[in-house]
């Protein structure tokens, strides 16, 4: 998925409520707003990373349906990051307790606060170091755990809250930690395509 930022300031500033109503207006886009307030635009993803995201936010919605922990969020779901972001990762879950204190207002539009849990996919036009900074940038918001997922390298860079990050050379399966306790994701079908 490559990506076309485009910068407005100084001739104009998009506002977080402005940002909602060009989504809204144009769900053919997939956009983004980075912390500078400059758009984001990113092509659709190619079939097999799509494939693979779908099969990622699965397995991510069958472990969290056992106990119902929190909510599962697909590559369409946006996040108002507090840094000013705007941004849909891959996959991400928040704890129930999160969701819980959202007013019904807040649930239908961007969500006012940084996922607990992360996924970045990497397209084959994505760039390593632009998936780190957007990673990066998760962690530095409140993510506790996070996934870059790069499928044509096939390594992983895991973040976690207050530790430097770990770089996996095709790693088997990925652990959700203590963040997603009893999720493993299997990478096998990622890293055999």
């Amino acid at each position: 998925m490559s990506t076309l930022t485009l910068t407005l300031d100084p001739i104009v500033q998009i506002s977080r409520e402005q940002f909602y109503q060009i989504c809204a207006n144009n769900p053919e886009l997939q956009l983004e707003r980075n912390a500078n307030g400059e758009l984001v635009i990113m092509s659709p993803a190619g079939g097999e990373t799509s494939s693979w995201n779908s099969d990622i936010t699965t397995d991510l919605n069958i472990w969290n349906r056992q106990d119902l922990a929190g909510k599962v969020f697909d590559s369409s779901g946006g996040f108002s990051l507090p840094n000013g972001a705007d941004r849909s990762p891959d996959a991400a879950w928040i704890p129930m307790e999160k969701w819980n204190r959202l007013t019904r207002e807040q649930r239908k539009k961007f969500l006012p606060l940084c996922p607990d849990f992360a996924v970045e996919l990497l397209s084959p036009s994505d760039s390593w170091i632009k998936g780190n900074l957007k990673m990066q940038e998760y962690i530095d918001n409140g993510c506790r755990l996070g996934w870059l997922i790069d499928p044509e390298n096939k390594r992983v860079a895991v973040y976690r809250q207050g530790k430097p990050v770990e770089i996996l050379e095709a790693p088997l399966s990925l652990s959700g930690e203590d963040v997603l306790q009893g999720f493993n994701l299997d990478l096998e079908n990622i890293w055999s395509s």
